[in-house]
């Protein structure tokens, strides 16, 4: 998301700064708003959120409708986050009583921290301790070559998308392999939802390359320059589309 504009000439204040073992991670205030930047380059802020919440919200619109809550054998969506940011995604979800089991996978503990006993902690409190929420800290692409559960939906927010990454091991997710990794940890007839700051002309094709069906872009419009986009897909080859 591209950094929002400001009223003033305020400048940011550096709350945090961790080198990890993908570079530098930094937390700082702008203003009202709180900032992540990784290796130099913004990766989101707290003015917003919409595209955030929506990556949720659409995942869960996009699954089949499950029979009423206590209906014998019902078992409720269960979802992976890759990716915690400043947490508007894991808000987004255990908001919604529908789903079941939530896993948030992040790599970087800097980010992990800032939620834990930090100045972002205020934002994901309920969420956090929400009983079907699960952090892991963790590379997405090694948690999900690993064996474990399915899910029903994978919504993923690792950068800025598949054809502009922060850090160049971030490839990998998007690439034939890491593609295949996302459709093995979904259920059948779950969905992959993948958030990206520009849009991709390549990218539904991949997808579909990689065995998913019913490909399909959704634009987000933001306060200035050019649309979030949210790719989505599903684990089945029933309908497609460009």
């Amino acid at each position: 998301m591209a950094p929002a504009p400001f009223p003033d000439d305020s400048r940011p204040v550096v709350l945090d700064r961790r080198e990890g073992p993908h570079g530098e991670v930094v937390l700082r205030r702008h203003g009202a708003l709180l900032q992540i930047i990784a290796n130099g380059c913004f990766l989101m802020d707290t003015s917003d959120g919409r595209s955030e919440r929506l990556l949720v919200s659409a995942a869960l619109g996009e699954l089949p409708v499950p029979p009423p809550a206590g209906h014998a054998g019902h078992a409720a969506p269960a979802l992976l986050i890759g990716g915690l940011g400043v947490g508007f995604s894991l808000a987004e979800a255990a908001a919604e009583p529908r789903w079941g089991r939530i896993t948030v996978v992040e790599r970087e503990q800097a980010i992990i921290d800032w939620h834990l006993a930090g100045p972002l902690a205020g934002l994901t409190d309920a969420a956090r301790n929400d009983p079907r929420t699960e952090l892991v800290h963790a590379e997405l692409a090694s948690y999900l070559r690993a064996p474990g559960p399915r899910y029903d939906a994978l919504c993923l927010d690792i950068d800025n998308g598949p054809d502009w990454t922060v850090t160049p091991d971030n490839d990998g997710l998007y690439s034939p392999a890491g593609l295949a990794a996302c459709r093995d940890r979904l259920a059948p007839g779950g969905v992959l939802a993948i958030w990206s700051a520009r849009p991709s002309d390549d990218f539904p094709r991949h997808l579909r390359n990689a065995g998913f069906g019913n490909v399909r872009t959704r634009e987000v419009p933001v306060a200035r320059g050019v649309p979030d986009v949210l790719f989505l897909a599903s684990h089945h080859l029933a309908r497609q589309s460009a």
